[in-house]
């Protein structure tokens, strides 16, 4: 797994606090992702929207974050002119931070079922040539992430980046990476467990067994990592 660097983990370590106190983290046996991998960990970051105040809160955070990267000499995210949710997850972050920063908000519709009668797989006002950045609450594997990048890009708009509020470090990064998007996360999974841990709010046989399953599921790395 790819550490992630101090800065950007101080300043979002109370999302997790947030998180917990929400019942967004549970421990026990569940099936995640497209390929249903068995966790000792689930997270439910849409029961955010319970709590208006810290929705805000996160939207705000990502906007300074995103400023800062786009600021860089070097860049490490690409001007946007639009901002793309990935249902159902991302929507409620998306949408928040769409209203911080005042971008347009679109999302594309890739479930199958939901296109019967459709002339276009995006909802949302855009033109060709514009470029967007995907939003999403959790990543496990890129599946959806790599998917919404895929039809916006069918429709002529750049993307050439993706946030998400967690990733949980099990392919997201470097299948992105080999379709030409840097994936941006708030929060690790690793990094999120270990400050809950360290404040005493998990058990340390909860902590140990998913530390564990991430080592073994984890990223996995390049030689540019």
């Amino acid at each position: 797994m790819t550490p992630q660097s101090e800065h950007e983990a101080k300043g979002a370590l109370w999302i997790a606090e947030v998180m917990w106190e929400l019942g967004c983290i549970q421990f026990g046996d569940f099936s995640v992702g497209r390929t249903a991998r068995n966790s000792p960990v689930y997270l439910n970051p849409k029961l955010l929207v319970s709590r208006p105040d810290a929705l805000g809160q996160v939207a705000a955070l990502i906007e300074a974050e995103l400023r800062m990267k786009m600021a860089l000499r070097n860049q490490q995210v690409a001007p946007f002119d639009l901002i793309a949710g990935v249902p159902i997850g991302g929507l409620h972050v998306a949408t928040a931070l769409s209203l911080q920063m005042g971008v347009p908000l679109i999302y594309a519709r890739t479930d199958p079922l939901a296109l019967i009668g459709e002339t276009t797989h995006i909802e949302g006002i855009y033109r060709p040539g514009q470029t967007a950045i995907v939003i999403d609450d959790l990543t496990t594997g890129g599946g959806s992430l790599i998917d919404t990048a895929e039809v916006l890009r069918q429709q002529g708009i750049f993307v050439r980046d993706a946030l998400v509020l967690v990733n949980r470090e099990q392919g997201a990064a470097h299948r992105l990476r080999e379709v030409g998007v840097r994936l941006h996360p708030v929060l690790t999974l690793e990094v999120l467990l270990t400050y809950l841990h360290e404040r005493g709010q998990i058990p340390d046989v909860d902590y140990q067994r998913a530390i564990a399953y991430l080592t073994r599921e984890g990223e996995p790395r390049s030689e540019f990592d």
